[in-house]
């Protein structure tokens, strides 16, 4: 075999090797790309959890957590404890977790202690839950209404908006009350916001010059 080509086999292997690579790291990138130091560790922790077939999984464990977060005082002055060194609270994340979750979400409670950070936890998740919610197709919607609307009423104004959306996509539908808006609704989907409020009209009623 000539060095001529044993170079050029040698680079197609190299080649071939690269390309592989770059198709797998393709293939786990976040669906989204969000910036903000939030982001960072929860497109770290999409990005492993993909790699090991577990992103629903890891979900489950992170909305779980935030729940303890939320109804747990104890929990959350834990978290929010600006005494308590990072050595202890990287130690405690472990005791919590270590064996009784993924090996991604222990990772990420334990790097998050070690870099005095356990307090963003809420708000890195929530960043988590918005990647999944993009890579399952999910468009998210607010309803805001003066006052709790009807089975009824919420089910013909969520079938309005997904006929709004586009097809394959699928409406994560969340509601609020807002008495302030009088009346009406306001309606947020994804990016676009409709505002079919009382308040707004009467606000641009008094705008009108007389």
């Amino acid at each position: 075999m000539s060095s001529t080509f044993r170079t050029v086999a040698s680079r197609r292997v190299v080649t071939s090797t690269l390309s592989r690579g770059f198709a797998t790291e393709v293939e786990h990138r976040p669906p989204l790309n969000l910036g903000g130091k939030q982001a960072r560790y929860a497109n770290a922790t999409y990005i492993a959890a993909s790699k090991q077939g577990i992103l629903d999984k890891v979900e489950g464990e992170l909305v779980a957590i935030c729940d303890s977060i939320s109804k747990s005082d104890s929990f959350r002055i834990f978290l929010e404890n600006p005494i308590m060194s990072r050595t202890e609270k990287v130690a405690k994340m472990n005791d919590l977790f270590k064996g009784k979750t993924t090996p991604v979400t222990l990772n990420l409670m334990t790097t998050l202690a070690g870099n005095a950070k356990l307090v963003e936890t809420p708000k890195i998740v929530a960043v988590y839950q918005q990647l999944m919610k993009a890579k399952r197709g999910e468009v998210e919607a607010t309803i805001i209404s003066a006052e709790p609307l009807s089975k009824t009423q919420l089910e013909t104004v969520a079938s309005a908006m997904k006929s709004q959306v586009a097809e394959g996509k699928k409406v994560s539908l969340t509601t609020k009350v807002d008495p302030a808006i009088v009346g009406g609704l306001q309606v947020q989907i994804g990016d676009q916001f409709l505002d079919l409020s009382v308040a707004s009209r009467i606000d641009t009623i008094s705008r009108i010059p007389v």
